[in-house]
Order: structure tokens, then C-alpha cells, then sequence
């Protein structure tokens, strides 16, 4: 005869906690601003005046997956949206430039540490505000 048993992942209260958090915020008509770590914030939320995102990660992601200001997707592969595959994709970038001063540099002015990028200087060439440089940065750590 066999014997089953049954495994408990998570404690009631701790789901009925969660429920009741999300049926409240559907109530409310409240959702979050920001997106999933390792993916581009949804266009919805990039694109909603009304209601822009407050956070500095979401707003560089929007830069991010901007047509009209980082268009990153457009050489980059990034999850969560339609991209290239021309230059590295942008999945765990803080492993591979893991020094933030040298990421906003690589964004800011990619030329001058390598003259024979293809990437725009996008801080230099006025493509980007610093500031817009800065969320840019913030979001690829996020990655």
C-alpha cells in the first residue's frame, strides 16, 4: 500500500496575506510601477503621462526600450522586447561590467574608451541627459 504525502510550500496565512494584497490593490485600481527584474518595464507603463513611472529603474528601462531616445533594443537583445543581436545582449551586465562608473562611462561616451565601437556617445553627442544617463545605468544593474 502506498502512502502519500503531502508537501506544504507555503504557510495559509502567508497566501492569504498575499491574496488579500493583491485583491486590494485590484480594488483600488492601484498597480505597481515598476516591472520585473531582468526584463524591459511594459510600453504601457512607459507611455502612460498620467501616471509616469516614479522610480529611477522603470524610468531608465523606458529610456531603454525608447525608439525615440536609448533604443538600445535596437543593437541589444533585452528581454521582454523585440531586439537585435548586433552587440551584446544586455542580460547580466552587472557581471560583465560590474563597476558602475565604468557602465555610465561605457553609456555615457563609449568612443572614448573604445574608438572603434559602434555605439554612440549618447551622453556626449546630447543623446541622453546625464540624468537619463544615470536611470539608463541603474536599470542595466537590475539585469
Amino acid at each position: 500500500m502506498r502512502k502519500s504525502t503531502k508537501i506544504r510550500l507555503f504557510a495559509p496565512g502567508i497566501i492569504l496575506g498575499a491574496g488579500i494584497a493583491v485583491a486590494t490593490l485590484g480594488m483600488l485600481g492601484v498597480a505597481p510601477d515598476t516591472h520585473a527584474a531582468g526584463t524591459a518595464p511594459d510600453r504601457k507603463i512607459c507611455d502612460d503621462k498620467d501616471n509616469p513611472p516614479k522610480d529611477a529603474v522603470t524610468q531608465g528601462g523606458c529610456v531603454v526600450i525608447s525608439r525615440t531616445k536609448g533604443n538600445c533594443m535596437a543593437c541589444h537583445r533585452i528581454a521582454g522586447v523585440p531586439s537585435g543581436d548586433i552587440a551584446p545582449p544586455l542580460a547580466e551586465v552587472s557581471k560583465r561590467i560590474p563597476d558602475k562608473a565604468r557602465l555610465r562611462a561605457q553609456i555615457d561616451d563609449a568612443p572614448k574608451l573604445n574608438p572603434n565601437t559602434v555605439m554612440p556617445p549618447f551622453g556626449r553627442h546630447g543623446i541622453l541627459t546625464q540624468d537619463e544617463v544615470d536611470k539608463v545605468v541603474e536599470f542595466l544593474l537590475t539585469l
